[in-house]
C-alpha cells in the first residue's frame, strides 16, 4: 500500500438493529488492508462499541439521527472515527467498569474495550455532535 489516504465510509441510521452493517463494512475494508484475525478482531470489536454508544448514548436511539463510521488508511496507522449528533461524554466521568461495585453492571464497558484494544481513543466535540476517534497500527 501507498502513502496515499484511503478513506472508507458507512452511515447508520440510530437504530440498534443497524449495528450489524459494522462488521460487513470493516470485512470490506480489510480486503483493502489485510489485517491479521486477532487485529480484525479488536477493530470489530472497538468499532461495533462506539456504534453501539453513538446510537444508544449520543443520538438515544434516534432514528432521524445518523452515526457515521469514517476509516482512514495509511500505509502504517487505521484511524476509526464514530461520529453521532449528541452532546458527548465526559470520559473522566465513565466509570470504572473493574471497580467492585460496577463489577456486575450489565454496561459501562465499552470505553474500556475501546482503550484497551486500539493504541489510542480520543473525545471530540464538535457543533453538530460528538466523535470518537481511534487508532491502530497495522503490521
Amino acid at each position: 500500500m501507498s502513502d496515499n489516504i484511503e478513506v472508507f465510509t458507512l452511515v447508520l441510521q440510530s437504530d440498534p438493529k443497524q449495528v450489524v452493517h459494522v462488521e460487513k463494512f470493516l470485512e470490506k475494508l480489510n480486503e483493502a488492508i489485510h489485517l491479521n484475525e486477532t487485529q480484525f478482531n479488536k477493530l470489530l470489536v472497538a468499532t461495533t462499541e462506539a456504534v453501539n454508544n453513538g446510537i444508544i448514548h449520543g443520538n438515544k436511539r434516534n432514528a432521524q439521527k445518523k452515526v457515521t463510521l469514517t476509516c482512514q488508511v495509511n500505509h502504517e496507522t487505521l484511524i476509526v472515527s464514530v461520529q453521532d449528533e449528541g452532546v458527548g461524554v465526559n470520559p473522566e466521568k465513565i466509570p470504572d467498569p473493574l471497580a467492585e461495585e460496577n463489577l456486575l453492571r450489565e454496561n459501562g464497558r465499552g470505553v474500556f474495550l475501546m482503550r484497551s484494544l486500539m493504541e489510542e481513543i480520543e473525545f471530540k466535540k464538535f457543533p453538530t455532535g460528538s466523535a470518537v476517534v481511534m487508532k491502530m497500527k497495522i503490521e
